[in-house]
């Protein structure tokens, strides 16, 4: 008796009534599609082409490889089903053979995510200050070029107080980078500016630009203070603190960027500057910018526990300034400022200060008559600490 199902033939959306017969006298056997009536023959699929599609509760759907992409014959019913099931064993052992082809490659997809999550959590990470020696200078300096731009964007510009390069605070903040950079290596030459904003804060960014922002100036109350702030973003720049956090943070996207060697292009350049914004440094990042501001310290006379006097006072007046100033990326934890006092001891005596009285004036006039930049919401912090 043959077994009644609908056939759709691929093409048109009309279902047709057919009757299926098992032909055994095949090598591998075939499934003769008849319609039903008049018993003409509508097609004829081998069963080694067979195999299961996905179906409702109580209707199993037939496919054959070959066929067009909508081509089923769909049966209905328990007894339908079991007999198609007893006439055609190989299709359960089919759809076994499938189940777990895909089971083997959901699990192989899940593996390959969980390496490619612990490569972007853990592996680049550990890897990133190994990663920065390789990158070129020329690309670290386009790269702080991006991030500044994307900075600019985002606060809505950085405007400069002086923009005069020639002018007295320049020329003196100028001059503390050069002596700061002295003997350390650092490919890079240093762009210190001090641009007009109400956030109290500091950003050093990868190739070594560095910029003050003017509410942080009007806190600082002794050249030492900005001394110390300059000195220590100076160390990260030194470092290559910023190229390290953003290769840490852009995780595998960095690797691909630095191996196609597009840094500055669609691999990193999205986000760059909310990361470097957001983006903490590491303690030991933050400790070892704090020891390159001491050993400034023993060539010129300024204290770099003043560094933790600032930091203080830049937090005190409420939590909103607290949040979005110098301290939020620095911050000011009790081991940290024991570390900055015993830094700051045993400086040799006859050092020349960092800024005369008159430099000092000059800096501290910097950003007086400009009108500071108001509605800045987001922190703009160094590339900071833990």
């Amino acid at each position: 008796m043959a077994i009644v199902g609908r056939f759709h033939d691929g093409r048109f959306a009309t279902a047709q009534l057919v009757e299926l017969h098992y032909l055994a006298e095949y090598d591998n056997g075939a499934l003769l599609i008849n319609a039903a009536g008049d018993q003409a023959e509508i097609a004829r699929w081998d069963v080694k082409d067979l195999y299961l599609v996905a179906a409702r509760k109580d209707e199993l759907r037939l496919a054959a490889i070959g066929q067009p992409a909508g081509a089923r014959v769909v049966v209905r019913g328990a007894h339908n089903i079991a007999r198609i099931t007893a006439t055609l064993p190989t299709l359960q052992a089919k759809q076994r053979r499938e189940t777990g082809r895909q089971i083997r490659f959901a699990m192989a997809a899940t593996l390959a995510l969980a390496m490619v999550i612990a490569a972007y959590l853990y592996g680049v990470p550990l890897l990133a200050n190994r990663i920065v020696a390789l990158v070129p200078t020329d690309w670290e300096e386009r790269l702080g070029d991006t991030v500044a731009t994307q900075i600019e964007a985002s606060i809505g510009g950085l405007r400069l107080c002086d923009a005069n390069p020639q002018s007295l605070a320049n020329r003196a903040l100028a001059r503390f980078g050069q002596a700061a950079l002295e003997g350390s290596g650092s490919p890079f030459t240093l762009d210190i500016k001090v641009v007009a904003s109400d956030v109290a804060n500091a950003i050093a960014l990868p190739g070594g630009q560095v910029f003050i922002f003017s509410a942080l100036l009007d806190q600082a109350q002794s050249p030492d203070e900005i001394a110390g702030v300059l000195a220590h973003e100076i160390g990260h720049v030194a470092r290559r603190d910023g190229m390290e956090q953003l290769i840490s943070s852009a995780g595998t996207g960095a690797l691909v960027g630095f191996i196609l060697g597009d840094m500055t292009g669609v691999s990193l350049a999205a986000g760059l500057g909310s990361m470097i914004v957001d983006a903490r440094f590491s303690r030991d990042a933050e400790r070892r910018a704090d020891a390159f501001a001491a050993n400034l310290a023993q060539r010129l006379d300024f204290d770099p526990s003043s560094l933790a006097d600032l930091l203080n006072r830049v937090g005190r007046d409420d939590d909103v300034a607290r949040a979005l100033a110098l301290l939020s990326t620095h911050p000011l934890t009790d081991d940290r400022k024991a570390a900055l006092d015993r830094l700051s001891s045993d400086r040799p005596a006859g050092l020349s200060p960092p800024f005369n009285a008159e430099e000092w004036r000059a800096i501290k006039a910097m950003c007086r008559g400009a009108t500071n930049q108001r509605g800045i919401t987001m922190s703009v912090g160094e590339v900071p600490t833990k």
